[in-house]
């Protein structure tokens, strides 16, 4: 454990309706919503969040085709919920090759990083290219694989150590030249 005697860094996950369990391609117009739990991919996070003390205490959804046609409100909407959970960090992804997602998580974390006193960072596969040399350099986007590619495990780990080290307000740029695009 990193942190030893600190308080548990609270984690906000936002996800599109396939990796929050609410439905794949077909459901692609889920609207807004959230939990106050870990759901769906989160859980993928767990063994890495012990390591740095950290919780997921709540998760975002929202359908990636829903955001294509309502991109504005749900920024504006995503910003606000962020601002009342108060989260100590947002993690918008794990995207992996999903490039609806993958938008999504960039465009949002940009949004939460412009409107809030609270970081987000975006995690993706080098599949997305287009919206990882857009967002880039605005955003912390961590380097994962593809869907069932390899690396997983590593790509997690550097999520959460990425985020704990953000929270503790510790210099990132060394790490984040080796863990992020």
């Amino acid at each position: 454990m990193i942190n030893l005697g600190g308080k548990t860094m609270k984690i906000l996950m936002i996800l599109d309706q396939t990796q929050a369990g609410l439905g794949g391609k077909e459901n692609p117009d889920l609207p807004l919503g959230g939990k106050s739990m870990p759901i769906g991919s989160a859980h993928m996070l767990e063994p890495s969040l012990k390591q740095v003390d950290g919780k997921v205490v709540a998760c975002l959804y929202c359908g990636d085709g829903y955001f294509k046609k309502n991109r504005e409100e749900v920024k504006l909407k995503m910003a606000a919920m962020v601002k009342k959970i108060s989260p100590d960090i947002v993690v918008c992804g794990p995207a992996f090759n999903y490039a609806g997602y993958a938008e999504m998580c960039a465009v949002l974390a940009h949004e939460i990083n412009e409107k809030t006193d609270i970081p987000a960072i975006a995690a993706m596969s080098k599949e997305n290219e287009e919206t990882i040399s857009e967002y880039k350099d605005s955003v912390n986007i961590v380097i994962m694989p593809k869907k069932g590619g390899t690396g997983l495990s590593e790509s997690l780990n550097n999520i959460c150590v990425l985020a704990k080290k953000i929270v503790d307000g510790e210099d990132i740029n060394d790490y984040a030249k080796q863990i992020c695009y």
